[in-house]
């Protein structure tokens, strides 16, 4: 490189009068640098070198400011934050201000990536700049080679025919850093003045301003680093090497990328917990994987061959904060033993299952519809779903009457009989158990949380399924009326002018249909799907808006007493199953408590002070004891807004 041109690009070097005119004969040379000013200098077994190679080919050594524009050794001189003091007039100002913007970038906001391994986003970033063909980017990757060490300051001490060797071999100097760019490493700059390139090494260590070294001169402060692949000439990579490597299994690798000796430096997978009792507020639920024994009659269920022994007692059913609810379920004594498979203290498997198994009590408040539902049905849709059918149910506390109310449901998850736990006197052997059901929220489904990313409307498209109901989309045939299902409750919160509610809903449009439901879910399942909306009073009978078709709606009335955050029971989840959710609250006028209590009675002025005596306080108040007489003039807008949702579903 350098004014004269490399070999083979066809330049001749100028006449030696010339030469000597510009300063650059060679046997005047030695004589103007005595008489220079002290410079900085290169480590001293750079300077050696420098030495050596000055005096085998004098004629080479052309004056850095000259080189030519072009050469890969001009192309590192004009980037590099590494550049030597040259003694040209403003250099220095010129590397000062270059090298403070410099420290400002490579610092704000990026400290970690200063002083810690490339991150993937990292490199990420760095190919796009490489792509972009940045220089600057380019030459502050100009760094030691010998990975991690730091070599000697610069000294400003030295002799003046070590200062003149240095400024006519600054050319070979910035080949050399060239040539150690095969690998890389990130650098940063000094806040001295000068922009002088640092090695990273331990993040705890702060590392000292050192020089740039070429790859052939042995550091024996260096530690031994596996030789990397250089890259292609006039290529330098822009992501660094971590200093220290991280074992594949860390860094998302596949095993075996990287030498047998990274990839059994991976640490062994710590052992889990068999039962989760503290990230799920409603259920503990327990996972077990290997040899598996349940013995229903004792309750138990062993992990045999563990690495560790525990015992847990789980009660599989999702109220575990009610103890009303859960007195009546039966705890589960989840276990793992060290014993091996075959051991005396072990049972022998009296049934082999080849599928996982789920096992899960249908007690606590399972006799409420709604609670049916949000507490067993739906989490065991959730949990069950994804085997498609081949998986065994384990049931605790079995109710013969509840299963088989539900036995379409059942069948259309499993392919197995249910097992009645308390009745199973035998062994039965799994690969995989789980105790307890997946559950996110009464009645809903996180679809994020959800394996295969179930959610409501799935759950909805099931429960259609399994009873075999036509409609999907809330569109009334041609000619035909939308229709209304009037829930009417034979006890509590009743509709007292129901038949007012009727003609009134046939006035704005609807054809109504009045049903208070059966033991048998089947047939008002069928006749919920033949309708487009759904009213009632806040119930367990909403519970029916499953069976809607999708883009239907749900009107419910919210009684007297503060109650909307029960209401929220059926808000948030019609929203989620793809229904249009209307909500109206009474007015005090609407509730037949007025027809009990004064009108400055606590349960009309204070509804808080009743909440905060219990729930049975409240139960007993303001959803035993209150029936609704529905204000038509006040409620008829909201049926007008119904019908209009239904048939602009029918426009679509």
């Amino acid at each position: 490189g350098g004014r004269w041109g490399r070999q083979g690009h066809g330049l001749r070097p100028p006449p030696r009068h010339r030469q000597a005119a510009q300063g650059l004969h060679p046997h005047r040379r030695a004589a103007q640098l005595r008489h220079r000013p002290p410079r900085r200098l290169p480590p001293r077994h750079l300077r050696l070198l420098l030495h050596r190679q000055v005096r085998r080919h004098p004629h080479r050594a052309p004056r850095p400011s000259e080189t030519r524009i072009g050469s890969s050794a001009s192309a590192a001189a004009a980037g590099s934050k590494s550049q030597l003091d040259l003694g040209v007039p403003g250099q220095d100002a010129a590397l000062s201000r270059e090298g403070s913007k410099a420290e400002v970038l490579d610092t704000d906001g990026d400290d970690k990536d200063l002083v810690h391994d490339a991150s993937l986003a990292d490199t990420k970033k760095d190919d796009t700049f490489a792509r972009d063909g940045d220089a600057a980017v380019e030459a502050a990757k100009d760094d030691d080679a010998g990975g991690g060490a730091l070599l000697p300051p610069l000294s400003a001490n030295g002799t003046q025919e070590e200062q003149g060797v240095l400024e006519d071999q600054e050319l070979l100097v910035q080949d050399a850093i060239a040539a150690a760019a095969n690998s890389p490493n990130k650098s940063s700059s000094s806040s001295n003045g000068g922009s002088q390139p640092v090695v990273q090494s331990d993040p705890a260590t702060l590392p000292a301003p050192v020089q740039q070294t070429p790859p052939s001169i042995p550091v024996p402060e260096a530690p031994k680093q596996e030789e990397a692949k250089a890259p292609p000439a006039q290529q330098i990579a822009l992501v660094p090497e971590p200093v220290k490597q991280q074992p594949a299994f860390f860094r998302g690798e596949q095993c075996g990328s990287r030498s047998e000796e990274v990839a059994t430096a991976a640490p062994r997978r710590e052992w889990k917990p068999l039962c989760d009792m503290t990230s799920n507020r409603r259920i503990d639920w327990c996972e077990l994987d290997g040899d598996v024994r349940v013995h229903g009659a004792r309750g138990t269920v062993t992990l045999v061959g563990a690495p560790r022994a525990e015992e847990w007692r789980v009660r599989p059913y999702p109220r575990k904060v009610d103890p009303n609810a859960m007195r009546h379920v039966t705890n589960i004594t989840v276990r793992s033993t060290t014993t091996l498979p075959g051991a005396a203290e072990e049972e022998e498997c009296a049934i082999k299952h080849s599928v996982p198994a789920l096992l899960f009590s249908d007690r606590g408040y399972t006799g409420n519809y709604f609670h049916a539902y949000t507490d067993v049905i739906l989490p065991l849709f959730l949990t069950a779903k994804r085997y498609g059918g081949e998986v065994q149910f384990l049931v605790s506390d079995m109710q013969m009457w509840w299963v088989g109310k539900f036995l379409p449901v059942f069948k259309s998850l499993s392919n197995y009989d249910l097992v009645d736990l308390a009745a199973d006197n035998r062994t039965r052997c799994f690969q995989h158990v789980q105790v307890g059901l997946t559950c996110h929220a009464d009645f809903s489904i996180d679809p994020l949380r959800a394996p295969n990313g179930y959610s409501m409307v799935d759950f909805t498209r099931h429960m259609r399924g399994v009873y075999g109901l036509p409609r999907g989309l809330a569109v009334p045939a041609a000619g035909a009326r939308p229709r209304l299902l009037l829930i009417a409750r034979a006890s509590t919160r009743r509709f007292v002018n129901a038949d007012e509610i009727v003609r009134a809903a046939q006035k704005v449009g609807f054809e109504v249909v009045v049903s208070e439901g059966t033991h048998e879910v089947a047939p008002f399942a069928e006749l919920a799907n033949t309708c487009d909306a759904m009213l009632g009073v806040h119930g367990a009978g909403l519970t029916n808006m499953v069976f809607l078709p999708t883009g239907g709606v749900v009107i419910q009335v919210v009684p007297l007493g503060g109650l909307e955050f029960v209401a929220g029971y059926f808000r948030t989840p019609s929203r989620d199953m793809g229904l249009r959710y209307l909500e109206y609250r009474i007015a005090p006028a609407e509730s037949t408590l007025t027809e009990q209590y004064p009108s400055d009675h606590p349960i009309f002025t204070d509804p808080d002070g009743v909440k905060s005596k219990g729930w049975d306080s409240l139960k007993q108040v303001y959803l035993d004891k209150q029936d609704v007489r529905l204000d038509l003039k006040r409620f008829r807008p909201l049926l007008k807004k119904a019908i209009a949702h239904i048939r602009a579903n029918k426009l679509q």
